[in-house]
């Protein structure tokens, strides 16, 4: 793995905006959900990119709930505080919702980083999503202030929570369009290193995304 801790003149990507292509009917793709593991390392296009971060957390709304914008996932009190750190072969970025865009965290490939020693170390899938809390979000939420936002075990709750709602959204936009998906565990030590988080961020876990290493089935 080739890895820099310098911060060269990456620049951000700007994604093409999200298009109608064709993807299976909703109740086709729930049918058809489910976790495949043997991941091509075939790149996904910058719009196929596009269009599956702006259906993990993308905005869909400018007015949202408590005069924040809407996303494609809730989260407690419009909080938002979860972000999509987005390991590509060249570099990690972080997935800017409000510009639809991703900016430069740190060059390099991570990927291998969003796994675990325990898990399998086959072909490296294109794309890696890590899931990240901003626990300040959900202490200066702009949203309800509830007394739980503080408690670090309701904190908990919400925010893992909310990592599911994202990662749901994420295995069905893989089945809609024929993609493998993976959601599992990873090195959570290294990655808050490399991606330079603060105290009050962590990682949480890490989604697989890309083509099928094999043709997919039909489902019975």
């Amino acid at each position: 793995m080739i890895v820099s801790h310098k911060r060269i003149a990456l620049l951000p990507i700007e994604l093409p905006a999200t298009s109608d292509d064709y993807a299976l009917p909703f109740n086709v793709a729930v049918a058809r959900r489910r976790t495949i593991r043997a991941i091509a390392a075939t790149p996904l296009g910058l719009l196929e990119l596009s269009n599956l971060l702006w259906t993990a957390f993308g905005m869909n709304r400018i007015a949202g709930p408590f005069g924040g914008p809407g996303r494609t996932a809730a989260s407690a009190s419009n909080s938002q505080e979860i972000d999509l750190y987005v390991a590509l072969e060249s570099a990690a970025y972080r997935y800017d919702a409000v510009d639809h865009r991703l900016d430069p965290v740190a060059t390099g490939d991570w990927r291998s980083l969003a796994m675990t020693r325990d898990q399998p170390s086959g072909t490296i899938a294109p794309v890696q999503l890590i899931y990240v809390v901003d626990l300040h979000r959900l202490t200066h939420t702009i949203g309800f202030e509830e007394p739980g936002l503080q408690d670090p075990e309701v904190q908990k709750s919400y925010y893992f929570v909310d990592t599911g709602l994202i990662a749901g959204n994420v295995y069905l936009f893989a089945a809609a369009h024929g993609m493998a998906c993976w959601f599992h565990n990873c090195d959570r030590q290294v990655l808050t290193h490399c991606l330079r988080l603060r105290d009050d961020q962590k990682v949480l876990f890490a989604q697989s995304v890309g083509w099928p290493a094999s043709p997919a089935t039909e489902p019975p």
